[in-house]
């Protein structure tokens, strides 16, 4: 362990997020800083964008240190925990440079370009001894939580099947240049990495891992129009895919998703079992990791479902955060659960190493979809 964690485990955990401009507002600004700012064991203590201008509004708006490089971030003294939330592109280097000073990470989703870069990061980390953490936080939505400990309480009977049906809001015909780079299969913002594996790995943490899949991805709009400036670029990324498989304890799983919003639910995910079913839908964003989800159920001789009220034990580490994208998409729930494992030593929160059995597992969709046959999905260890 290192003495950035030995010291986060007897006071507020010190945390620098990269990517916080207020001038050119993101996910940093929108949910990580209130999350932190809002929670009991942290303080926000450093903030690094891409330049001195915004650097010094950030420091401005947030009352510490900004800084615009983010080495000078991870260098300072008060930083416990790096919080990387900018473009993918970038997380390796910065993931490196923390775990190299000894600095517990944070990153989001995907942790890099490919599934090398993430076995190395973890691979360092843990040699290092050095605590990650992954931002996969589907599985922190309140009623994600409750429908897993309904199913384990045998509200449903044993689970027989289960569809989850979602919308990833882009990848349409025409979009502006911010999100252009998602359309590019080699970019790695794909719907398949982000929208797709968020939703998966919810996915997973109710009903267990894949045994096998079989998927079929495919390019339905073969050109993005670029709203800004009305050019034209070719689309490599798929924006439609279907995904079937079955998991280790015999559920059969399908997955769709694809492009744009859907004129009813944007997502709707349905698990069966032989005495009931339950229901998440979520009206507006097919994004399973940062909308607010609703459940219903039914069992028994119920005829319909019926919404299940959401007890409030599972909102009760995050009721300082006010109404926002911190509540919502779960990145307080996140924080709150990173908190616990640093402070008791636990490691509930997904980590780096999980992050590389997600990164196998879009290789190994990636590879069903390219060769139209059944892959059995390889479960890798870190190294010891």
């Amino acid at each position: 362990m290192s003495n950035h964690q030995q010291q986060a485990n007897h006071k507020k955990i010190g945390v620098g997020i990269i990517g916080a401009s207020p001038s050119n507002p993101g996910w940093a600004v929108a949910a990580h800083i209130p999350a932190v700012q809002a929670l009991p064991g942290f303080r926000l203590v450093a903030v690094s964008t891409s330049n001195r201008e915004s650097a010094d509004a950030a420091a401005e708006a947030f009352g510490v240190p900004g800084f615009d490089n983010y080495q000078e971030l991870i260098q300072h003294p008060e930083v416990d925990l790096v919080v990387i939330a900018i473009n993918m592109q970038y997380h390796y280097d910065i993931a490196l440079a923390a775990i190299e000073a000894g600095k517990m990470v944070y990153s989001e989703w995907p942790l890099g370009m490919s599934t090398e870069q993430a076995q190395d990061l973890a691979n360092r980390a843990k040699e290092a001894g050095v605590r990650t953490f992954i931002g996969l936080q589907a599985r922190y939505s309140p009623a994600i939580q409750h429908a897993r400990d309904l199913i384990a309480q045998g509200y449903i009977g044993n689970v027989l099947a289960t569809t989850l049906s979602g919308t990833g809001l882009i990848w349409e015909p025409v979009t502006i240049r911010k999100f252009a780079y998602t359309y590019d299969v080699n970019a790695g913002a794909t719907m398949l990495a982000s929208a797709g594996l968020h939703a998966i790995d919810g996915l997973n943490y109710v009903l267990g891992d894949y045994d096998n899949v079989s998927a079929k991805l495919e390019v339905r709009h073969p050109e993005v129009q670029i709203a800004d400036d009305g050019t034209t670029l070719k689309v490599t990324a798929p924006d439609h895919m279907a995904i079937i498989g079955t998991l280790e304890s015999g559920v059969l799983a399908t997955t769709l998703y694809r492009s744009g919003t859907s004129r009813d639910f944007d997502l709707r995910w349905e698990i069966i079992g032989t005495d009931g079913e339950l229901v998440i839908t979520a009206d507006f964003n097919g994004n399973m990791q940062n909308t607010e989800l609703k459940l219903k159920g039914g069992k028994g001789e119920d005829k319909t479902l019926t919404e299940i009220v959401i007890p409030s034990q599972y909102t009760e580490d995050i009721k300082a955060i006010p109404e926002g994208p911190a509540r919502s998409s779960n990145i307080g729930k996140f924080y709150a659960s990173l908190a616990k494992d640093v402070r008791e030593g636990t490691n509930e929160t997904p980590d780096f190493a999980h992050a590389v059995k997600r990164h196998l597992l879009y290789d190994t969709i990636m590879t069903a979809s390219r060769t139209g046959v059944e892959q059995k999905v390889n479960q890798y260890h870190i190294n010891s």
